[in-house]
């Protein structure tokens, strides 16, 4: 993540749509923070291997972490020659802080990417197919199966992060490049954050903020030097100010950390899960880290 562009960005993008007659939308600019927004940098620390492949979504819930699954879409399959699994569902998987599987919900999601749990629901962010989220039970029952907000009919886009908080989700919505806070109830929303970095993923929230995960391991996020692949984005955290929508701090993962997908916040810690995905899809062989949830911890 480049700090310049956060701080560049921050002061060009507003908090609100600005949508004339919504008063949910009628909100002030994002003001520049006063000075630079301080940054640091953070390592990882791996903790245990989800079930199966590939995690790419985290909450938190009384039982223990749940870990959302992706598979590779038609699409991708498509484009990187791979077969399209036979089973299209996804999992969602809840398992204890030793990583030993609780309980498995079956989702009708396609690569799903960011996951919440409230009001004793799983909320499945996909990126493919139908898109939008699915709310699905205990019981692996859809109970509903929603659009992102202010996009076309049947079209909300996809999603690559969500939270639940205080009866209310918070959505990383990739079409309109915004952390929506949405009523999960009346699915109208209420108000948006504008993605001040050039990637996103999983949020977490953190005391009044929310943080992001900021770069992620798309294809175009690697190229080929001298027959090894070889980073072109370094993946990092953006933290807003939940209110506001202004970035409070930035961080960086250093070289050799895994790679943040999904996230988290537990017992003052943030934590991540690395899907595994790289050229020319989902591949095992780039990072010794793939499968695994881990630890971000602050240097």
């Amino acid at each position: 993540m480049n700090r310049r562009e956060v701080l560049r960005a921050a002061g060009a993008i507003g908090v609100g749509l600005g949508l004339r007659g919504n008063k949910a939308f009628a909100q002030s600019p994002v003001k520049p923070s006063k000075g630079p927004v301080p940054h640091r940098q953070v390592k990882t620390t791996k903790l245990f291997k989800a079930p199966a492949l590939y995690p790419n979504g985290l909450a938190i819930s009384p039982e223990g972490l749940w870990v959302a699954q992706q598979k590779v879409s038609a699409a991708q399959a498509a484009l990187w020659h791979e077969p399209v699994p036979a089973d299209r569902k996804e999992a969602a998987w809840l398992v204890d802080w030793q990583g030993k599987l609780l309980k498995t919900v079956t989702t009708g999601s396609r690569n799903t990417s960011g996951m919440a749990y409230g009001d004793g629901c799983v909320w499945m962010g996909a990126n493919a197919d139908m898109e939008g989220f699915f709310q699905v039970d205990m019981t692996s029952k859809l109970i509903r199966h929603l659009q992102i907000p202010l996009g076309p009919a049947g079209d909300g886009g996809g999603c690559h992060g969500a939270q639940w908080h205080e009866d209310k989700l918070w959505i990383v919505a990739n079409r309109l490049r915004g952390i929506l806070r949405v009523d999960p109830k009346t699915w109208q929303p209420e108000f948006m954050i504008p993605i001040t970095t050039a990637r996103w993923h999983g949020i977490a929230w953190d005391d009044g903020a929310v943080w992001m995960v900021t770069g992620s391991s798309d294809v175009d996020r690697f190229i080929e030097q001298d027959g090894k692949l070889v980073h072109t984005t370094t993946p990092g955290l953006v933290k807003y100010d939940a209110a506001t929508g202004r970035p409070l701090e930035t961080a960086e993962f250093i070289e050799g950390s895994a790679d943040p997908h999904g996230l988290a916040m537990y017992n003052g810690k943030l934590i991540s899960c690395d899907a595994g995905v790289g050229p020319p899809g989902f591949d095992l062989t780039h990072s010794p880290n793939s499968g695994y949830v881990f630890r971000i911890d602050f240097i």
